[in-house]
């Protein structure tokens, strides 16, 4: 009787599977008798890979982690959708090309199966997702299940398989397509498997554990457009592979260490007869955009979201604490007084295994410093965040095209220390329009342990004073503040901050002019939640 309780326990689970209508494309155009690459939509994989407890109670549910997730999200993200509607715009000779660019990532099951039929991959003839979900479903699942277990590792780490260009083998037979994972799985539960999703059998393959499998998306390339639609070079858009390959972090730490936390002790990774595993992987993907997450939550219905709100809430708020423990450290080194001037040295480090900021350019972090009399009273303050979502202080937030410099000493409340990549067009003017970037005219963002400037690729560069500043390394950046006292008295306190953004105020601002819903919602949601736009990563204080 106990033996038959045991098993008792999967008949629901086992239910789902079975009576699940199998959400099954392939690249010949959705036969599902077709032996050529397949994907499936991940409502296939929920029923067995969610309900994961571990022996302590702790629930790792891989299907409720992943739906929360930017990942999974990835084509719903309303910034994405307005930044692709403004490349539109911008080129309208080359809109195909680009979204085909755009889709290879946001929209991979979609766009891969539309390059095998020779075609370009499409953005908004998905959207919005509500019209048609049988036709769009591939399109809305994001960055799915089948996509990152079913990549090979052909190409892995080559120029070739950036941009989206990750290869999935076509199977060996019409049901024997193989998803790849970290363990050996018996026959008999990879035959459940196999037999209720249509053919995807689970295969042991040691390449998922590769930082290069992540590298496929998060490494890409722009192609930089001139007037008319004319290719005039490619612009190195997001390089966290390779600013993480010229660390010390292969040595130390995959992107998978990073960002998909290891379950401490044993964990099952399916409820069908599952067994507790050494080494499971969460499939939250905390990374940095909480911004994100949170608009995804409060415009729920505008962006079919599926992701339950106490579910969207608690990766955000996973996203928040893993950028406030793991990011960044702040210290105050020095403060002296010498008659009415105040000097600080302030030190800030970077934590991570890649340049902080990374990834999209439209991302920042910044110094926030305050210095305070005997009485509380603010003698001087720099990088203040406004209510609006922009920085006190900062020229580029102030006029589109300037732009603070790299400071190695701040001396008046109008200079900001901001860490960031400010892009130039072909005539060397600032922009915030990917395809008009052609190169930068500043990155200062902090840099990993181990990264040396002086013998780093152009494409992750470190472009401005910062590059000459021998204060700014890889052991992190070194600023003096010089602050006028006046006729204040001490002693004096000082607080400083470091602050990070995920879209700053002159990345949205600057889609005002290009008049199209997907710009005009993200403009509302963003006005809508300013105050909530940017957090604190890291900071210190001192007095005296």
């Amino acid at each position: 009787m106990k033996s038959f309780a045991r098993y008792w326990q999967w008949i629901p689970a086992l239910w789902l599977v079975l009576a699940s209508p199998c959400a099954l494309t392939s690249a010949s155009g959705g036969d599902k008798t077709d032996s050529k690459v397949a994907f499936q939509t991940s409502d296939r994989c929920l029923a067995c890979h969610n309900g994961l407890t571990t022996p302590s109670g702790k629930d790792v549910s891989i299907g409720f982690d992943w739906r929360s997730s930017i990942m999974a999200n990835s084509a719903r993200d309303p910034y994405w959708q307005a930044s692709v509607r403004r490349e539109d715009i911008e080129h309208p000779e080359s809109s195909a090309k680009l979204e085909d660019g755009c889709a290879d990532c946001h929209m991979p099951i979609a766009r891969y199966q539309a390059k095998l039929q020779g075609r370009l991959g499409e953005v908004f003839a998905h959207l919005p997702f509500d019209n048609d979900p049988k036709k769009n479903a591939t399109a809305e699942d994001g960055v799915s299940c089948s996509v990152c277990h079913q990549i090979g590792k052909e190409k892995l780490g080559t120029r070739e398989s950036f941009n989206g260009g990750f290869v999935v083998e076509a199977p060996q037979s019409k049901n024997d397509h193989p998803e790849y994972g970290p363990f050996v799985i018996d026959n008999g539960r990879a035959h459940i498997m196999q037999t209720s999703t249509g053919g995807f059998r689970p295969t042991e393959a040691d390449h998922i554990h590769d930082s290069a499998l992540c590298a496929t998306c998060h490494t890409l390339y722009t192609t930089s457009l001139s007037s008319g639609g004319k290719e005039i070079g490619t612009f190195p858009e997001q390089m966290p592979y390779l600013e993480w390959l010229h660390s010390d972090y292969p040595r130390r730490l995959s992107c998978q260490g990073c960002h998909m936390p290891e379950v401490q002790g044993d964990a099952p990774i399916a409820a069908v007869l599952g067994v507790l595993r050494q080494g499971v992987r969460q499939h939250t993907f905390v990374g940095a955009n909480f911004f994100v997450l949170k608009v995804l939550n409060r415009y729920r219905a505008d962006l079919s979201v599926t992701a339950m709100p106490v579910e969207l809430n608690a990766e955000a708020d996973r996203t928040i604490e893993f950028l406030q423990s793991q990011a960044a450290r702040v210290t105050i080194r020095k403060v002296d007084v010498v008659a009415s001037q105040l000097s600080v040295d302030v030190f800030v480090e970077n934590l991570t295994g890649h340049k902080l900021p990374t990834a999209f350019p439209s991302r920042r972090a910044w110094l926030h410093l305050v210095v305070r009399d005997a009485n509380g009273r603010t003698v001087f303050e720099s990088g203040a965040l406004n209510p609006d979502g922009s920085i006190q202080g900062n020229a580029n937030d102030a006029d589109p095209f300037r732009f603070e410099p790299h400071y190695r000493e701040i001396k008046s409340s109008d200079e900001v220390q901001i860490y960031e990549p400010i892009l130039k067009d072909e005539k060397g003017k600032v922009t915030t329009g990917l395809a008009l970037g052609v190169g930068y005219l500043k990155d200062n963002r902090l840099l990993p342990a181990g990264f040396q400037k002086q013998t780093a690729d152009k494409d992750i560069a470190v472009v401005g004073d910062a590059a000459d500043d021998p204060n700014f390394t890889d052991a992190g950046d070194l600023i003096r503040y010089s602050v006028p006292l006046g006729d204040a008295q001490g002693p004096f306190h000082i607080d400083v901050e470091l602050w990070y953004q995920p879209i700053g105020f002159r990345w949205v601002h600057n889609l005002i002019s290009f008049q199209a819903e997907e710009t005009r919602r993200l403009i509302g949601y963003y006005e809508s939640m300013s105050s909530e736009t940017a957090i604190v990563l890291a900071k210190a204080s001192a007095s005296r």
